[in-house]
Protein backbone atom coordinates (compact mmCIF):
# COMPACT_ATOMS: atom_id res chain seq x y z
CA UNK A 1 0.00 0.00 0.00
CA UNK A 2 0.91 3.67 -0.97
CA UNK A 3 0.50 6.82 1.25
CA UNK A 4 -0.21 10.23 -0.32
CA UNK A 5 0.68 13.12 2.06
CA UNK A 6 -1.29 16.51 0.47
CA UNK A 7 1.39 19.13 1.75
CA UNK A 8 0.05 22.08 -0.88
CA UNK A 9 -2.97 24.42 -0.03
CA UNK A 10 -1.81 28.44 0.60
CA UNK A 11 -1.35 27.92 4.22
CA UNK A 12 -4.20 31.08 4.65
CA UNK A 13 -4.64 30.13 8.45
CA UNK A 14 -0.64 30.16 8.99
CA UNK A 15 -0.20 33.98 7.76
CA UNK A 16 1.81 35.45 8.38
CA UNK A 17 4.61 32.51 9.08
CA UNK A 18 3.44 30.38 5.79
CA UNK A 19 4.50 33.66 4.04
CA UNK A 20 8.18 32.15 4.45
CA UNK A 21 7.39 28.70 4.87
CA UNK A 22 5.18 25.94 4.01
CA UNK A 23 2.95 24.65 6.38
CA UNK A 24 4.23 21.05 6.48
CA UNK A 25 7.37 22.74 8.08
CA UNK A 26 6.08 23.81 10.76
CA UNK A 27 8.45 23.06 13.45
CA UNK A 28 7.86 21.04 16.47
CA UNK A 29 10.97 19.99 18.65
CA UNK A 30 13.09 20.97 16.40
CA UNK A 31 11.41 18.67 13.80
CA UNK A 32 9.21 19.54 10.60
CA UNK A 33 5.97 18.94 10.70
CA UNK A 34 5.88 16.47 7.84
CA UNK A 35 8.48 14.30 8.97
CA UNK A 36 5.87 13.41 11.86
CA UNK A 37 3.86 12.16 9.53
CA UNK A 38 6.16 10.36 6.79
CA UNK A 39 7.89 8.75 9.94
CA UNK A 40 4.54 7.26 11.39
CA UNK A 41 3.58 6.33 8.34
CA UNK A 42 6.56 4.02 8.10
CA UNK A 43 5.98 2.64 11.48
CA UNK A 44 3.26 0.74 9.30
CA UNK A 45 4.93 -2.36 7.47
CA UNK A 46 2.51 -2.57 4.60
CA UNK A 47 2.85 1.46 3.68
CA UNK A 48 5.87 0.97 1.05
CA UNK A 49 6.06 4.22 -0.68
CA UNK A 50 4.84 7.71 0.32
CA UNK A 51 4.24 10.50 -2.18
CA UNK A 52 4.38 13.95 -1.42
CA UNK A 53 2.35 16.60 -3.42
CA UNK A 54 3.08 20.29 -2.58
CA UNK A 55 4.23 23.45 -5.14
CA UNK A 56 7.80 22.34 -5.06
CA UNK A 57 8.51 25.32 -7.41
CA UNK A 58 7.44 27.50 -4.32
CA UNK A 59 7.66 27.25 -1.17
CA UNK A 60 7.29 23.46 -1.48
CA UNK A 61 10.83 23.09 -2.34
CA UNK A 62 11.61 23.89 1.49
CA UNK A 63 10.22 20.43 1.46
CA UNK A 64 12.15 18.66 -0.86
CA UNK A 65 15.30 20.18 0.08
CA UNK A 66 15.08 18.84 3.87
CA UNK A 67 14.79 15.23 2.72
CA UNK A 68 17.21 15.72 0.05
CA UNK A 69 19.73 16.02 3.29
CA UNK A 70 18.21 12.91 4.82
CA UNK A 71 19.46 9.53 3.68
CA UNK A 72 17.08 7.79 4.97
CA UNK A 73 13.79 8.42 3.11
CA UNK A 74 14.26 6.31 -0.38
CA UNK A 75 10.82 5.63 -0.33
CA UNK A 76 9.61 9.20 -0.98
CA UNK A 77 8.35 10.50 -4.29
CA UNK A 78 7.67 13.88 -4.60
CA UNK A 79 5.06 15.36 -7.03
CA UNK A 80 4.17 19.11 -8.33
CA UNK A 81 0.84 20.22 -7.38
CA UNK A 82 -1.72 19.92 -10.28
CA UNK A 83 -3.41 23.19 -8.94
CA UNK A 84 -6.77 21.53 -9.39
CA UNK A 85 -7.96 21.07 -6.32
CA UNK A 86 -7.56 17.28 -3.82
CA UNK A 87 -9.54 15.35 -6.62
CA UNK A 88 -7.84 17.11 -9.05
CA UNK A 89 -4.46 15.74 -7.51
CA UNK A 90 -5.02 12.39 -7.07
CA UNK A 91 -5.95 11.96 -10.60
CA UNK A 92 -2.67 13.71 -11.34
CA UNK A 93 -0.70 10.98 -9.21
CA UNK A 94 -2.85 7.80 -10.89
CA UNK A 95 0.01 6.39 -13.06
CA UNK A 96 1.92 6.28 -9.79
CA UNK A 97 -1.06 4.17 -7.79
CA UNK A 98 -0.63 1.65 -11.09
CA UNK A 99 -1.22 -2.01 -9.71
CA UNK A 100 -2.53 -0.74 -5.83
CA UNK A 101 -5.95 -1.33 -4.68
CA UNK A 102 -6.76 1.07 -2.28
CA UNK A 103 -3.96 3.83 -0.65
CA UNK A 104 -3.82 6.18 2.45
CA UNK A 105 -4.09 10.32 2.07
CA UNK A 106 -3.29 12.67 4.43
CA UNK A 107 -3.98 16.18 4.44
CA UNK A 108 -0.20 17.35 6.17
CA UNK A 109 -2.06 19.23 9.04
CA UNK A 110 -3.48 16.58 10.88
CA UNK A 111 -1.63 15.04 13.81
CA UNK A 112 -3.18 12.37 14.99
CA UNK A 113 -1.43 8.75 16.20
CA UNK A 114 -4.44 7.14 14.36
CA UNK A 115 -4.56 2.98 13.94
CA UNK A 116 -4.01 2.96 10.41
CA UNK A 117 -3.96 -1.04 11.04
CA UNK A 118 -7.76 -0.81 12.40
CA UNK A 119 -8.37 2.01 9.92
CA UNK A 120 -7.72 -0.69 6.95
CA UNK A 121 -9.90 -3.55 8.09
CA UNK A 122 -13.03 -1.18 8.93
CA UNK A 123 -12.49 -0.16 5.06
CA UNK A 124 -13.02 -3.53 3.90
CA UNK A 125 -14.92 -5.11 6.05
CA UNK A 126 -17.30 -1.97 5.08
CA UNK A 127 -16.78 -3.08 1.39
CA UNK A 128 -16.53 0.81 1.18
CA UNK A 129 -15.08 3.03 -1.47
CA UNK A 130 -13.42 5.16 1.17
CA UNK A 131 -13.04 5.66 5.00
CA UNK A 132 -12.62 8.74 6.75
CA UNK A 133 -11.10 9.25 9.90
CA UNK A 134 -13.79 10.63 12.43
CA UNK A 135 -14.07 11.64 16.06
CA UNK A 136 -17.16 12.22 18.19
CA UNK A 137 -15.98 14.06 21.02
CA UNK A 138 -13.32 16.79 21.21
CA UNK A 139 -12.21 19.69 24.26
CA UNK A 140 -13.02 22.50 23.65
CA UNK A 141 -10.53 25.55 23.64
CA UNK A 142 -12.72 28.10 25.95
CA UNK A 143 -14.54 27.83 29.39
CA UNK A 144 -18.07 26.98 29.31
CA UNK A 145 -20.65 27.12 31.98
CA UNK A 146 -24.14 25.72 33.32
CA UNK A 147 -26.63 27.91 33.57
CA UNK A 148 -29.94 27.66 35.51
CA UNK A 149 -32.00 30.95 35.28
CA UNK A 150 -29.56 33.46 34.41
CA UNK A 151 -27.59 32.21 37.08
CA UNK A 152 -24.09 30.47 36.62
CA UNK A 153 -23.93 27.75 38.70
CA UNK A 154 -20.82 26.05 37.65
CA UNK A 155 -17.95 26.23 35.14
CA UNK A 156 -16.24 23.77 33.25
CA UNK A 157 -12.55 24.51 32.06
CA UNK A 158 -12.04 23.40 28.93
CA UNK A 159 -14.41 20.22 28.96
CA UNK A 160 -14.36 17.14 26.58
CA UNK A 161 -17.56 17.81 24.70
CA UNK A 162 -19.60 15.03 22.89
CA UNK A 163 -20.34 16.13 19.07
CA UNK A 164 -24.27 15.65 17.36
CA UNK A 165 -22.48 14.61 14.44
CA UNK A 166 -19.39 13.22 13.68
CA UNK A 167 -16.21 15.25 12.71
CA UNK A 168 -14.82 14.78 9.86
CA UNK A 169 -10.67 14.48 10.01
CA UNK A 170 -8.40 14.56 7.48
CA UNK A 171 -6.99 11.23 6.91
CA UNK A 172 -8.48 8.93 4.70
CA UNK A 173 -8.21 5.64 3.15
CA UNK A 174 -9.59 5.49 -0.74
CA UNK A 175 -9.92 2.52 -3.04
CA UNK A 176 -8.13 3.61 -6.38
CA UNK A 177 -11.31 2.96 -8.11
CA UNK A 178 -12.19 6.56 -6.97
CA UNK A 179 -10.09 7.54 -9.59
CA UNK A 180 -12.20 6.31 -12.14
CA UNK A 181 -14.95 8.45 -10.56
CA UNK A 182 -12.55 11.71 -10.41
CA UNK A 183 -12.22 11.01 -14.08
CA UNK A 184 -15.79 11.73 -14.38
CA UNK A 185 -15.30 15.27 -13.71
CA UNK A 186 -11.68 15.81 -15.12
CA UNK A 187 -13.32 18.86 -17.66
CA UNK A 188 -13.48 20.72 -14.10
CA UNK A 189 -11.21 23.38 -13.30
CA UNK A 190 -10.80 22.38 -9.76
CA UNK A 191 -12.17 18.95 -8.22
CA UNK A 192 -13.65 18.86 -4.57
CA UNK A 193 -12.84 14.97 -3.39
CA UNK A 194 -15.47 15.71 -0.44
CA UNK A 195 -18.28 17.52 -1.99
CA UNK A 196 -17.47 16.89 -6.13
CA UNK A 197 -16.48 13.13 -4.89
CA UNK A 198 -16.99 11.56 -1.69
CA UNK A 199 -20.41 13.54 -1.19
CA UNK A 200 -22.91 11.52 -3.64
CA UNK A 201 -20.85 8.08 -2.74
CA UNK A 202 -22.44 8.77 0.40
CA UNK A 203 -25.70 8.80 -0.72
CA UNK A 204 -24.33 5.52 -2.18
CA UNK A 205 -23.90 4.08 1.12
CA UNK A 206 -20.09 3.41 -0.14
CA UNK A 207 -18.48 5.66 2.62
CA UNK A 208 -17.37 4.02 5.97
CA UNK A 209 -16.44 5.61 8.85
CA UNK A 210 -13.25 4.92 11.85
CA UNK A 211 -13.76 7.01 14.83
CA UNK A 212 -10.54 7.68 16.44
CA UNK A 213 -11.74 6.92 20.36
CA UNK A 214 -10.05 8.61 22.53
CA UNK A 215 -6.36 9.16 20.52
CA UNK A 216 -5.79 12.92 20.26
CA UNK A 217 -5.94 15.26 17.22
CA UNK A 218 -5.21 18.94 16.24
CA UNK A 219 -5.55 20.75 13.55
CA UNK A 220 -1.81 22.07 12.67
CA UNK A 221 -2.82 24.83 11.07
CA UNK A 222 -0.35 27.18 12.62
CA UNK A 223 2.68 27.70 14.56
CA UNK A 224 0.19 29.72 16.82
CA UNK A 225 -2.31 26.89 17.12
CA UNK A 226 0.46 23.86 17.74
CA UNK A 227 1.64 26.84 20.76
CA UNK A 228 -1.31 27.08 22.27
CA UNK A 229 -1.96 23.62 22.57
CA UNK A 230 1.15 22.01 23.69
CA UNK A 231 0.15 19.93 25.92
CA UNK A 232 -1.95 17.82 23.42
CA UNK A 233 0.56 17.79 20.95
CA UNK A 234 2.89 16.51 22.93
CA UNK A 235 0.80 14.00 24.11
CA UNK A 236 0.39 13.26 19.93
CA UNK A 237 3.99 12.81 19.67
CA UNK A 238 4.07 10.68 22.49
CA UNK A 239 1.21 8.33 21.50
CA UNK A 240 2.93 8.56 17.44
CA UNK A 241 6.01 7.65 19.23
CA UNK A 242 8.59 9.89 19.44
Amino acid sequence: MKAVILAGGKGTRGKPYTEYFPKAMTPINGKPLIDYIVDYLNSFSFIKEIIIISNFEGLGGQIKSYYEHLHNRKNLKFVQDSDSGTGGDLLHIQKYLKGESEFVLWFVDNMCAIDLKEMRDVFKNKKSMACIATRTKRREETGFAKVKDGIITEFKEKPIMKLQLSECLGIYMLSTDILKKIKTKSEQKLINLSFDILQPLSKEKKISAYDIGDKEWIDAESPTMLERNEKAVMKITKQMGF
